[in-house]
């Protein structure tokens, strides 16, 4: 599943360097130019990683960094500090500030995009499991089985990837758009109708003998994997 990527930093052109190579890499990319315009964002949509440049306009990289730290919702969220500033006293204040890693520009796309993967493993221990758990629902990564309530679930591959990327992020919300980008690919020719499709199949085949719906749809924004929501 394409992980969710947060880039905020003002220079336009070492933004567009990252978004090519993360994109190139299987990651989906947003970007701010400022720290306010990145605590927005955070508050729309939680990525799952957060690159975050120090000297930013309006809103500094550190308070930035501070502010993900104290948000409850936000704590768990890994951060990157990417920087010119390089002395052992700024890779301290940056640690100190909550960033779980620091980086001095210049530097290279694939050493950190490594490390970003690293910090990402990290935080989501339950993508590296062998079987992810929901409620009732269990998937076993390793056989490509599905079950729930400890009865068997029979799904195709699609609907199986879809499950697997909702199951890894309980509770968040996505938009049809995020779901297409994730699951089919940025470059797959899909329309956006296609996602409620495979969301009304999913929900025959969770759903089957009177259990509870595991599926919320939210009007106008998406779906989400939330508790029995009727």
């Amino acid at each position: 599943m394409r992980p969710a990527v947060l880039v905020v930093e003002d220079e336009t052109a070492l933004l567009t360097l990252l978004r090519y190579n993360l994109e190139k890499e299987g990651f989906t990319v947003s970007a701010a130019h400022d720290g306010e315009e990145a605590l927005l964002q955070l508050k729309e949509s939680k990525p799952d990683a957060v690159l975050l440049d120090w000297m930013l306009p309006r809103v500094s990289g550190i308070e930035v960094c501070r502010q993900i730290r104290r948000t409850p919702a936000w704590r768990d969220l890994p951060v990157i500090m990417l920087t010119a500033r390089g002395e052992e006293g700024d890779r301290v204040r940056g640690l100190d500030s909550g960033a779980d890693d620091y980086v001095v520009k210049p530097f290279s796309p694939n050493e950190l995009i490594a490390r970003l993967r690293a910090v990402i493993r990290r935080a989501r221990p339950a993508t590296t499991a062998e079987t992810l758990r929901f409620s009732d629902l269990a998937v076993d990564l390793s056989a490509h089985k599905v079950s729930r309530g400890g009865k068997p679930i029979h799904l195709g591959p699609t609907e199986f990837r879809l499950l697997r990327f909702l199951m890894e992020r309980p509770g968040r919300v996505f938009s049809r758009e995020q779901l297409l980008d994730a699951v089919w690919g940025r470059d797959a020719e899909v329309e956006l109708r296609t996602v409620d499709v495979h969301i009304r199949r999913l929900r025959k085949a969770l759903n089957g003998g009177g259990r509870s719906d595991v599926i919320r749809t939210v009007r106008a924004a998406g779906y989400a994997l939330d508790e029995a929501v009727g």
